[in-house]
């Protein structure tokens, strides 16, 4: 189905503090998140590309051993098998787009 409403797709909380309605593709997935502030995100790896979008909020990400402050406008690409992670400064929305579809979170 081509055309979804956001608000037809029912929320999941990933970890603590990381809420996402997703969206998978034949070859990639879409996370749209809500992420509350002071929430953390462990460092980790994964095979996927990503690509990370700041709506809004302000979010310190850690990629490959570099911290950055991300606001709204700004992007993330994460390579696969790049070590990131990051923390919630304030409430955040961030969007996030990965190749190939990500199956554990379906």
């Amino acid at each position: 189905m081509p055309f979804i409403a956001l608000s037809t797709i029912e929320e999941k909380e990933i970890i603590k503090g990381y809420h996402a309605k997703l969206l998978h593709a034949k070859n990639m997935t879409a996370a749209f998140w809500r992420v509350e502030a002071g929430s953390e995100l462990p460092e980790h790896e994964h095979k996927h590309e990503q690509v990370s979008i700041v709506i809004s909020g302000k979010f310190e990400m850690i990629l490959d051993g570099k911290k950055q402050i991300l606001d709204k406008g700004m992007v993330a690409l994460i390579p696969s098998n790049v070590k990131h992670g990051g923390k919630a400064i304030t409430d955040c929305e961030i969007r996030d787009v990965f190749y190939p579809v990500r199956e554990d979170y379906r």
